[in-house]
């Protein structure tokens, strides 16, 4: 019915006045945007907060420590940045974003990065994806770098091959959420890492019932 229609319509907005009012989470970004890493490469952390201008503090729980900040184990760069220039593999753990937005101390979600001493590497997505989007693995070998056939597994279970390198999950749901590793012949196989989708919520406020085309 038309009324049910306008009533979704009303609470969407409301929900939209309501989030603009609160505080964004702060965010990390991880460049290059993958969660493994060879040992020896670099990688650099970045936070950052809309409600905060000097954007947060990088932070990690590692085998080394934790809850320590960017100082100490790698370079603080100009803002909130941090840049680890050379990896190794008690670098792999937990970073996430801490920072003082007013009189509040907000986080951002954590991430894992895997640092292998190995020769093969999975390149996936390091932070969540959207539901219904297509996400590219990639198997990397250290050498050659690229276009190897590869094998790819989810929670331990093989899922397909790669003739070069590739494999595309099409259209992800949660169900494709879980632990993704793939193997190269004669090169060995990569660490695992967590796969996450984010569902689109406030797309199905918008999708009318089927009692609205009454």
């Amino acid at each position: 019915m038309k009324e049910a229609a306008a009533q979704r319509l009303i609470f969407l907005i409301s929900l939209l006045f309501w989030t603009s009012g609160q505080v964004l989470p702060v965010r990390l970004t991880v460049s290059p945007s993958r969660s493994q890493f060879f040992e020896y490469e670099s990688v650099t952390l970045i936070c950052e907060d809309e409600n905060s201008s000097d954007g947060g503090t990088v932070r990690r729980n590692t085998s080394r420590g934790t809850r320590t900040e960017c100082e100490g184990w790698g370079e603080a760069l100009v803002g909130s940045t941090c840049n680890i220039s050379v990896l190794l593999p008690h670098d792999s753990g937990l970073y996430w974003c801490e920072s003082m937005s007013g009189s509040s101390n907000s986080s951002s979600s954590s991430i894992q990065l895997s640092v292998s001493g190995g020769s093969v590497i999975l390149q996936s997505p390091v932070l969540p994806v959207m539901e219904g989007d297509d996400v590219t693995l990639s198997c990397r070998a250290k050498s050659p770098a690229h276009n190897l056939p590869a094998a790819f597994y989810k929670d331990g279970s093989f899922i397909g091959d790669g003739p070069s390198g590739h494999m595309t999950l099409l259209h992800v749901s949660s169900s494709d959420e879980g632990l993704y590793k793939c193997s190269i012949s004669g090169q060995g196989e990569s660490p695992s890492s967590r796969i996450s989708v984010e569902g689109q919520q406030l797309l199905c406020l918008l999708q009318p019932s089927s009692g609205d085309k009454k």
